[in-house]
């Protein structure tokens, strides 16, 4: 039998410590609207342990399932497997080009990265630093291809950082958009089914677009919702196969 779930999606906290109980009530209100929470990067400012931990304060009275990715912040400080191990330490799946499901749904998740969009997607080219930015690019979508290819579940929500098309970042000034995203990250999400897919990133972007093929994208920056919509996340609602039922 299958059974309506509920996940709270949102990206961009940037928790530094300073702020401590900021998003107590948002906190609040998504664990009682929602069965999931599912963070879209940028989880802190700096990616410092001390930010891992002041971060985990802050969702510490959350009883749902958590999943998530991490953000171009969150590896500032070239600390980012600590902050891997902080965050899954406390039970956080935290995703890099793997996959997990929870409740029915099936979660691939990569930060990917920039490069641009369609005619204008920087090529390997040149110098070897821009064939370094380029091979990055490209190992993200190929760990999203990875992600994606191995999950098992009929619904398939992709998490990033970066966001695959330049639609949910109108809004923010065109000469950024190849910093803020790239369609090398498009070829899986189109070729496995996807679902949904949700990003963060572009604060003053759009909250909704759809990839060439019909995929709805979701920029959930939570400034951005905010200011669009009045509330700092969003609750994405799907029919699931019900498990518990399966199982039984």
């Amino acid at each position: 039998m299958d059974r309506q779930v509920r996940v709270a999606v949102v990206g961009d906290l940037h928790i530094d410590g300073s702020t401590r109980g900021y998003f107590r009530q948002m906190i609040t209100d998504i664990c009682r609207e929602a069965d999931i929470l599912a963070l879209c990067g940028d989880l802190t400012t700096h990616g410092t342990p001390d930010q891992a931990h002041a971060f985990l304060q802050e969702v510490e009275s959350v009883n749902l399932p958590i999943v998530a990715v991490l953000g171009n912040h969150d590896y500032e400080s070239g600390m980012e497997d600590a902050m891997f191990e902080i965050l899954r330490d406390r039970g956080i799946h935290v995703l890099d080009g793997t996959n997990v499901e929870i409740e029915g749904v099936g979660f691939a998740g990569v930060k990917g990265f920039g490069g641009g969009f369609g005619r204008g997607t920087l090529g390997p080219f040149g110098e070897k630093l821009y064939k370094d930015f380029v091979q990055a690019a490209i190992d993200e979508s190929l760990k999203l291809e990875t992600a994606l290819r191995t999950l098992r579940t009929e619904i398939r929500v992709a998490l990033l950082h970066y966001s695959p098309i330049p639609e949910t970042l109108e809004g923010e000034p065109p000469v950024i958009f190849p910093f803020l995203g790239s369609s090398r990250l498009l070829p899986p999400l189109e070729i496995y089914g996807t679902t949904a897919i949700f990003h963060g990133h572009a604060h003053r972007g759009a909250p909704e677009g759809r990839t060439p093929g019909g995929v709805p994208v979701y920029n959930v920056a939570h400034m951005l919702l905010k200011e669009t919509t009045g509330k700092p996340y969003r609750i994405w609602t799907v029919t699931a196969p019900d498990r518990r039922q399966r199982d039984e």
